[in-house]
Protein backbone atom coordinates (compact mmCIF):
# COMPACT_ATOMS: atom_id res chain seq x y z
CA UNK A 1 0.00 0.00 0.00
CA UNK A 2 1.36 3.43 -0.92
CA UNK A 3 2.16 5.84 1.94
CA UNK A 4 -0.21 8.49 0.57
CA UNK A 5 -3.05 5.98 0.44
CA UNK A 6 -2.27 4.81 3.97
CA UNK A 7 -2.31 8.39 5.29
CA UNK A 8 -5.60 8.96 3.52
CA UNK A 9 -7.15 5.88 5.13
CA UNK A 10 -5.85 7.04 8.52
CA UNK A 11 -7.39 10.46 7.77
CA UNK A 12 -4.08 12.21 8.32
CA UNK A 13 -4.94 14.87 5.77
CA UNK A 14 -2.61 17.59 7.06
CA UNK A 15 0.47 15.35 6.96
CA UNK A 16 -0.53 13.91 3.59
CA UNK A 17 -0.82 17.40 2.09
CA UNK A 18 2.70 18.33 3.21
CA UNK A 19 4.38 14.94 3.02
CA UNK A 20 6.92 15.85 0.32
CA UNK A 21 8.01 18.96 2.21
CA UNK A 22 8.29 17.04 5.49
CA UNK A 23 10.42 14.32 3.90
CA UNK A 24 12.65 16.90 2.22
CA UNK A 25 13.24 18.75 5.48
CA UNK A 26 13.92 15.49 7.32
CA UNK A 27 16.57 14.61 4.74
CA UNK A 28 18.25 18.03 4.89
CA UNK A 29 18.35 18.00 8.70
CA UNK A 30 19.39 14.34 8.84
CA UNK A 31 16.61 13.46 11.30
CA UNK A 32 16.47 10.07 12.95
CA UNK A 33 13.44 7.85 12.31
CA UNK A 34 12.05 8.79 15.74
CA UNK A 35 12.57 12.53 15.17
CA UNK A 36 10.97 12.28 11.72
CA UNK A 37 7.96 10.45 13.14
CA UNK A 38 7.62 12.97 15.97
CA UNK A 39 7.66 15.96 13.63
CA UNK A 40 5.26 14.27 11.23
CA UNK A 41 2.72 13.55 13.95
CA UNK A 42 3.20 17.02 15.42
CA UNK A 43 2.38 18.58 12.06
CA UNK A 44 -0.80 16.49 11.84
CA UNK A 45 -1.80 17.39 15.40
CA UNK A 46 -1.26 21.10 14.80
CA UNK A 47 -3.38 20.98 11.68
CA UNK A 48 -6.21 19.18 13.47
CA UNK A 49 -6.00 21.52 16.45
CA UNK A 50 -6.18 24.62 14.25
CA UNK A 51 -9.12 23.18 12.33
CA UNK A 52 -10.88 22.39 15.61
CA UNK A 53 -10.33 25.90 16.94
CA UNK A 54 -11.66 27.43 13.72
CA UNK A 55 -14.72 25.19 13.91
CA UNK A 56 -15.42 26.05 17.57
CA UNK A 57 -14.99 29.77 16.90
CA UNK A 58 -17.46 29.52 14.04
CA UNK A 59 -19.96 27.60 16.18
CA UNK A 60 -19.61 30.16 18.99
CA UNK A 61 -21.30 32.82 16.81
CA UNK A 62 -19.12 35.66 18.06
CA UNK A 63 -20.06 38.99 16.44
CA UNK A 64 -16.30 39.56 16.10
CA UNK A 65 -13.14 37.97 17.49
CA UNK A 66 -11.28 39.84 20.23
CA UNK A 67 -8.40 38.69 22.42
CA UNK A 68 -7.24 39.54 25.93
CA UNK A 69 -3.96 40.76 24.45
CA UNK A 70 -5.84 43.38 22.41
CA UNK A 71 -7.56 44.86 25.45
CA UNK A 72 -6.34 48.34 26.49
CA UNK A 73 -5.91 48.00 30.25
CA UNK A 74 -4.27 51.43 30.43
CA UNK A 75 -7.54 53.00 29.33
CA UNK A 76 -9.51 51.05 31.97
CA UNK A 77 -7.30 51.12 35.11
CA UNK A 78 -10.23 50.00 37.29
CA UNK A 79 -9.75 46.46 35.95
CA UNK A 80 -7.32 44.26 37.86
CA UNK A 81 -5.08 42.65 35.24
CA UNK A 82 -4.31 39.78 37.61
CA UNK A 83 -8.00 38.85 37.77
CA UNK A 84 -8.24 38.75 33.97
CA UNK A 85 -5.01 36.77 33.75
CA UNK A 86 -6.37 34.23 36.24
CA UNK A 87 -9.66 33.97 34.32
CA UNK A 88 -7.68 33.45 31.10
CA UNK A 89 -6.33 30.27 32.65
CA UNK A 90 -9.93 28.96 32.38
CA UNK A 91 -10.05 27.48 35.86
CA UNK A 92 -13.53 29.00 36.19
CA UNK A 93 -14.69 26.89 33.22
CA UNK A 94 -13.24 23.72 34.71
CA UNK A 95 -15.03 24.48 37.99
CA UNK A 96 -18.31 25.48 36.28
CA UNK A 97 -18.14 28.97 37.78
CA UNK A 98 -19.52 32.22 36.36
CA UNK A 99 -18.15 35.62 35.41
CA UNK A 100 -20.22 38.80 35.57
CA UNK A 101 -18.96 41.98 33.87
CA UNK A 102 -20.68 45.16 35.01
CA UNK A 103 -20.27 48.71 33.73
CA UNK A 104 -21.68 51.43 31.49
CA UNK A 105 -21.82 50.99 27.71
CA UNK A 106 -18.58 51.03 25.80
CA UNK A 107 -16.11 50.20 28.59
CA UNK A 108 -15.02 46.84 27.16
CA UNK A 109 -17.38 44.33 28.78
CA UNK A 110 -18.21 42.54 25.54
CA UNK A 111 -14.56 42.61 24.44
CA UNK A 112 -13.46 40.81 27.61
CA UNK A 113 -16.37 38.35 27.45
CA UNK A 114 -15.50 37.41 23.86
CA UNK A 115 -11.77 37.27 24.65
CA UNK A 116 -12.38 34.74 27.44
CA UNK A 117 -14.67 32.83 25.09
CA UNK A 118 -11.90 32.69 22.48
CA UNK A 119 -9.50 31.34 25.11
CA UNK A 120 -12.04 28.64 25.99
CA UNK A 121 -12.56 27.69 22.33
CA UNK A 122 -8.80 27.46 21.80
CA UNK A 123 -8.59 25.15 24.83
CA UNK A 124 -11.14 22.79 23.30
CA UNK A 125 -14.33 23.90 25.05
CA UNK A 126 -17.61 24.44 23.23
CA UNK A 127 -18.66 28.09 23.52
CA UNK A 128 -21.81 29.91 22.48
CA UNK A 129 -22.45 33.68 22.39
CA UNK A 130 -25.71 35.57 22.05
CA UNK A 131 -27.37 38.68 23.36
CA UNK A 132 -29.95 38.34 26.10
CA UNK A 133 -32.56 39.84 23.78
CA UNK A 134 -31.88 37.21 21.09
CA UNK A 135 -31.91 34.42 23.66
CA UNK A 136 -35.25 35.48 25.11
CA UNK A 137 -36.78 35.84 21.65
CA UNK A 138 -35.73 32.28 20.78
CA UNK A 139 -36.89 30.80 24.07
CA UNK A 140 -40.25 32.62 24.04
CA UNK A 141 -40.92 31.43 20.51
CA UNK A 142 -39.90 27.89 21.48
CA UNK A 143 -42.36 27.94 24.38
CA UNK A 144 -45.20 28.99 22.10
CA UNK A 145 -44.28 26.14 19.75
CA UNK A 146 -44.04 23.56 22.59
CA UNK A 147 -40.32 22.94 22.14
CA UNK A 148 -38.91 24.94 25.05
CA UNK A 149 -37.21 21.98 26.73
CA UNK A 150 -35.26 21.16 23.58
CA UNK A 151 -34.19 24.79 23.11
CA UNK A 152 -33.13 25.04 26.74
CA UNK A 153 -31.05 21.89 26.35
CA UNK A 154 -29.22 23.43 23.40
CA UNK A 155 -28.21 26.32 25.66
CA UNK A 156 -27.25 24.02 28.53
CA UNK A 157 -24.87 21.98 26.38
CA UNK A 158 -22.06 24.54 25.74
CA UNK A 159 -19.30 24.44 28.35
CA UNK A 160 -19.31 28.24 28.30
CA UNK A 161 -22.39 30.33 27.48
CA UNK A 162 -21.88 34.09 27.00
CA UNK A 163 -24.96 36.30 27.44
CA UNK A 164 -24.38 39.89 26.40
CA UNK A 165 -26.35 43.03 27.33
CA UNK A 166 -28.32 41.90 30.35
CA UNK A 167 -30.61 44.71 31.47
CA UNK A 168 -30.72 46.83 28.34
CA UNK A 169 -34.38 45.85 28.04
CA UNK A 170 -36.68 44.77 30.91
CA UNK A 171 -38.07 41.24 30.86
CA UNK A 172 -41.66 40.15 31.09
CA UNK A 173 -42.62 37.81 33.89
CA UNK A 174 -42.62 34.89 31.44
CA UNK A 175 -39.18 35.77 30.07
CA UNK A 176 -37.75 36.10 33.58
CA UNK A 177 -39.15 32.68 34.51
CA UNK A 178 -37.63 31.10 31.40
CA UNK A 179 -34.25 32.68 32.16
CA UNK A 180 -34.45 31.30 35.70
CA UNK A 181 -35.05 27.80 34.29
CA UNK A 182 -31.98 28.11 32.05
CA UNK A 183 -29.83 29.34 34.93
CA UNK A 184 -31.03 26.52 37.17
CA UNK A 185 -30.17 23.89 34.55
CA UNK A 186 -26.65 25.25 34.12
CA UNK A 187 -26.07 25.83 37.86
CA UNK A 188 -22.85 24.08 38.97
CA UNK A 189 -22.78 22.18 35.65
CA UNK A 190 -21.42 24.73 33.18
CA UNK A 191 -20.14 28.30 33.13
CA UNK A 192 -21.81 31.58 32.25
CA UNK A 193 -20.34 34.95 31.33
CA UNK A 194 -22.87 37.76 31.62
CA UNK A 195 -22.36 41.43 30.74
CA UNK A 196 -24.69 44.09 32.11
CA UNK A 197 -24.93 47.86 32.33
CA UNK A 198 -26.98 47.55 35.53
CA UNK A 199 -25.69 47.09 39.07
CA UNK A 200 -27.10 44.16 41.03
CA UNK A 201 -29.38 46.44 43.09
CA UNK A 202 -31.22 47.27 39.86
CA UNK A 203 -31.77 43.69 38.74
CA UNK A 204 -35.18 43.64 40.37
CA UNK A 205 -36.23 46.13 37.69
CA UNK A 206 -34.77 43.93 34.94
CA UNK A 207 -36.81 40.90 35.97
CA UNK A 208 -39.84 42.83 37.19
CA UNK A 209 -39.88 40.79 40.41
CA UNK A 210 -37.53 41.34 43.34
CA UNK A 211 -38.06 37.83 44.73
CA UNK A 212 -37.21 36.21 41.39
CA UNK A 213 -34.23 38.55 40.95
CA UNK A 214 -32.92 37.48 44.35
CA UNK A 215 -33.26 33.80 43.41
CA UNK A 216 -31.44 34.40 40.11
CA UNK A 217 -28.61 36.32 41.76
CA UNK A 218 -28.30 33.66 44.45
CA UNK A 219 -27.51 30.97 41.86
CA UNK A 220 -25.55 33.20 39.51
CA UNK A 221 -23.22 34.61 42.16
CA UNK A 222 -22.79 31.52 44.32
CA UNK A 223 -19.67 30.58 42.34
CA UNK A 224 -18.76 33.71 40.42
CA UNK A 225 -16.21 36.42 39.76
CA UNK A 226 -17.65 39.92 39.40
CA UNK A 227 -15.73 42.61 37.56
CA UNK A 228 -17.07 46.14 37.94
CA UNK A 229 -15.62 48.38 35.22
CA UNK A 230 -15.62 52.09 35.97
CA UNK A 231 -14.34 54.15 33.09
CA UNK A 232 -14.98 56.04 29.91
CA UNK A 233 -16.48 54.56 26.78
CA UNK A 234 -13.97 53.49 24.12
CA UNK A 235 -16.35 54.66 21.44
CA UNK A 236 -16.69 58.11 22.97
CA UNK A 237 -12.92 58.27 23.30
CA UNK A 238 -12.50 57.66 19.58
CA UNK A 239 -15.11 60.30 18.74
CA UNK A 240 -13.36 62.76 21.02
CA UNK A 241 -10.05 62.02 19.31
CA UNK A 242 -11.60 62.76 15.94
CA UNK A 243 -13.04 66.01 17.28
CA UNK A 244 -16.68 64.95 17.03
CA UNK A 245 -17.11 65.39 20.80
CA UNK A 246 -15.67 68.15 22.96
CA UNK A 247 -15.01 67.84 26.68
CA UNK A 248 -15.99 70.53 29.19
CA UNK A 249 -12.32 71.33 29.79
CA UNK A 250 -11.75 71.82 26.09
CA UNK A 251 -14.69 74.20 25.97
CA UNK A 252 -13.22 76.19 28.88
CA UNK A 253 -9.95 76.50 26.98
CA UNK A 254 -11.80 77.43 23.80
CA UNK A 255 -10.67 74.28 21.99
CA UNK A 256 -14.00 73.35 20.44
CA UNK A 257 -13.73 72.03 16.92
CA UNK A 258 -14.92 74.83 14.66
CA UNK A 259 -16.50 74.31 11.31
CA UNK A 260 -14.54 75.98 8.49
CA UNK A 261 -16.15 79.16 7.14
CA UNK A 262 -16.75 79.03 3.41
CA UNK A 263 -15.12 81.90 1.53
CA UNK A 264 -17.37 83.99 -0.67
CA UNK A 265 -16.46 84.21 -4.30
CA UNK A 266 -15.33 87.69 -5.47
Amino acid sequence: MQLGTLLEKLKMDHLNAQLDSVCEQASKRDLSYKEFLTESLLLEWRGRHLKGVESRLSQARFPWVKTVEQFDFNFQPSIDRKVIRDLSGLGFVDRAENVVLLGPPGVGKTHLAIALGVKAAEAGHRVFFLTVETMLTRLSRAKRENRLDRQLQLLVYPRLLILDEMGYLPMTREEASIFFRLLTRRYERASLIITSNKSFVDWGEIFGDQVLATAILDRLLHHATTINIKGESYRLKEKRKSGVLTTAKQKERGEEKKEPVAQQAN
